[in-house]
C-alpha cells in the first residue's frame, strides 16, 4: 500500500471513529432528556394530585422526538386529537356497553382520523387516553381536565427539554462532514483520472462511490434534524450543500459506469484524464467552477475520425464522459450561485 492510499483510510478511520462518537453522544443526550422529562411529567402530575399520573410520562416520551420543529408540531396536533378524542369516546362509550367491543370501534376512529390528518403519531396516546374513559365512563368536566392536564404537562415537558440542544458540536460535525466529502470527493476523481490514463488502480472506485453515495445520504438527514432544531434563519445552507454532493455523486456513479463500457481507451482519453485531474481543485466548497470544456469538445472533433466500430464507441463514450464532468461542475455552480447573503457568508466562514 503507498503513502496515499494509507493515509487515505486513516482519514477514513478517524471519521469513523469521529461519527460514532458523535452519534453515540447524541443517543446518550436523547435517552437522558427523555428520562429527565419523563420523570418531571410524573412527579409534576402527582403534584397536582391528578389521576393516573403516569401518564404524563407517557405523553412526555412519545412527544419528545428527535428535533424541535417536530415536537411543537407534535404537541399542536395533541391537543386538537385529544379534544377530537373526547368527544369520539362520549360518543361510543355512551353507545356501547361491551368494553372491548366499544375500545375497538373507538381506537378504529382514532386511528382513521390521525392517519387523515397526517398525525398518526398522536395514536397512542389518544389510545391511552381512551382507556381512562373506558374505564371510568366519566365525562364530567373534572375528569376530562384531568386528561387533559396530563396532556398538557407532557407536552410541556416535551417542549421545554428539547430548547437543550448541542448547536455547536452538531454543527462542527456538519462542517466536518462537508471537508470529508470534499476529500472523498477529489479521491474519487483521481481514481477515475488514473483509470482513463490506463494507470494501475489502487482501490476499487466502484465501491467507494456507492460509498461514499450512503454517506451523504446520511449527511443530509443530519443537515435536516440541524434545520428541525433551531430557529435561526440559514440552517438550510448545510442541505442544499450536501443535495448538492448528493448530484455531484451520481453524476460520478453514471460516468464511471460509462467509462467501464469503453473496450479500448483512445489516446483523446489522457487529454480528459488531465482536464479530470485539474478538476480536483474545483470539488473543495470555497473553489468556484469556472472550466469550459469547449476546448476538450473542439479537441476531440478536429482529430481523425474513428476507424473501426470499436473507436467509434470508445470516441462516443468520452463525449458522453465530457458531458457528465460538465453536469458535475454545473451543480457546483448553481449551488454557488443560488446562495443568498446570509449563506454566502457561511460559504466563506466555514
Amino acid at each position: 500500500m503507498d503513502i496515499k492510499s494509507s493515509a487515505q483510510n486513516s482519514w477514513e478511520y478517524v471519521h469513523e471513529i469521529t461519527g460514532g462518537t458523535m452519534k453515540s453522544k447524541k443517543i446518550g443526550m436523547q435517552a437522558l432528556k427523555i428520562a429527565i422529562g419523563s420523570s418531571l411529567a410524573i412527579y409534576i402530575a402527582n403534584l397536582f394530585g391528578l389521576k393516573y399520573s403516569l401518564a404524563a410520562g407517557s405523553v412526555a416520551l412519545l412527544t419528545m422526538v428527535t428535533t424541535k420543529w417536530k415536537t411543537v408540531k407534535l404537541s399542536l396536533a395533541r391537543v386538537v386529537t385529544f379534544i377530537i378524542s373526547v368527544l369520539m369516546a362520549l360518543i361510543i362509550f355512551s353507545a356501547v356497553e361491551s368494553e372491548w367491543m366499544a375500545y375497538g370501534i373507538y381506537v378504529f376512529f382514532v386511528v382513521i382520523i390521525a392517519e387523515m390528518l397526517g398525525w398518526g403519531a398522536t395514536i397512542s396516546v389518544n389510545a391511552l387516553i381512551g382507556m381512562h374513559f373506558l374505564e371510568v365512563r366519566d365525562f364530567e368536566f373534572d375528569f376530562i381536565a384531568n386528561e387533559f392536564m396530563l396532556v398538557l404537562i407532557g407536552i410541556t415537558m416535551a417542549l421545554v427539554l428539547n430548547l437543550f440542544y448541542d448547536y455547536g458540536s452538531q454543527r462542527k460535525a456538519l462542517v466536518e462532514n462537508m471537508r470529508y466529502t470534499e476529500e472523498r470527493l477529489q479521491m474519487i476523481l483521481g481514481e477515475i483520472s488514473a483509470y482513463l490514463a490506463n494507470k494501475e488502480m489502487q482501490r476499487n472506485v466502484w465501491d467507494d462511490i456507492c460509498a461514499l453515495e450512503k454517506e451523504v445520504q446520511g449527511f443530509i438527514q443530519d443537515a435536516y434534524e440541524y434545520q428541525d432544531n433551531t430557529f435561526q434563519s440559514h440552517p438550510g445552507y448545510y442541505i442544499d450543500y450536501f443535495e448538492m454532493r448528493m448530484k455531484q455523486c451520481n453524476v460520478i456513479h453514471n460516468l464511471h459506469y460509462e467509462m467501464k463500457k469503453i473496450r479500448h481507451m483512445p489516446d483523446e482519453a489522457m487529454i480528459i484524464s488531465s482536464y479530470v485531474f485539474d478538476m480536483l481543485v474545483c470539488v473543495k466548497e470555497h473553489t468556484v467552477p469556472t472550466a469550459q470544456l469547449d476546448e476538450l469538445f473542439a479537441i476531440i472533433r478536429n482529430n481523425s475520425l474513428p476507424k473501426t466500430r470499436e473507436e467509434f464507441e470508445s470516441r462516443a463514450m468520452l463525449y458522453h464522459i465530457l458531458m457528465d464532468l460538465e453536469e458535475f461542475l454545473v451543480f457546483k455552480r448553481r449551488f454557488v450561485d443560488g446562495l443568498d447573503d446570509k449563506k454566502r457568508k457561511l460559504y466563506w466562514d466555514n
